[in-house]
């Protein structure tokens, strides 16, 4: 018995390997989320987590299992938060009924904070979020994104830095 896992980033220069994948042997939300170009692991936690960045996403599971509680998921929309992409984001999430809270951490570097405010509102507005939203923003324009966020008229909780951002979290779903 033996298992191999490919790099999806190049089966587009191994055609024959990628014609043998077996998609009933993956997790649907895994494969959607793929379709969108973000990369998502389901985990067992009640606090979804989207992140740029896979060591920032490490990072963002690590200090909430550090404040009290377990991340839901591994979520990394890559470095271009589009609303499409952060709608869609938000969706596969919230499609785990065991997330009781969002946790949005962001840092912007080439992506710009306004921008990626503007997609979290799109996305909040859009979708109806129902669970308790903490947003953490650092980079460029941050705090023009900030602004939006508190603005909006949405129930978006801003933080200031990952510390903060995991207390909120974890204190608005664990009590």
């Amino acid at each position: 018995d033996a298992k191999l896992n490919f790099d999806d980033n190049a089966l587009f220069r191994h055609l024959r390997i990628r014609d043998l994948r077996d998609y009933e042997e993956e997790d649907p939300m895994e494969i959607e989320a793929g379709q969108y170009d973000l990369s998502y692991i389901a985990l067992d936690g009640n606090i979804g987590c989207m992140v740029n960045g896979a060591g920032l996403a490490m990072a963002t599971m690590d200090i909430i299992q550090l404040y009290g509680s377990s991340p839901a998921n591994f979520l990394d929309v890559g470095g271009s938060a589009t609303i499409e992409r952060v709608t869609e984001a938000f969706k596969i999430i919230l499609s785990d009924k065991k997330v009781k809270g969002i946790l949005v951490n962001i840092f912007g570097g080439i992506m710009k904070c306004d921008v990626i405010a503007a997609g979290i509102i799109g996305a909040a507005k859009q979708i109806g979020i129902e669970v308790p939203l903490v947003v953490r923003l650092e980079g460029t324009n941050v705090e023009l994104g900030k602004k939006m966020l508190v603005e909006s008229g949405l129930n978006i909780v801003s933080a200031d830095g990952m510390a903060d951002a995991a207390e909120k979290i974890v204190k608005a779903v664990n009590g």
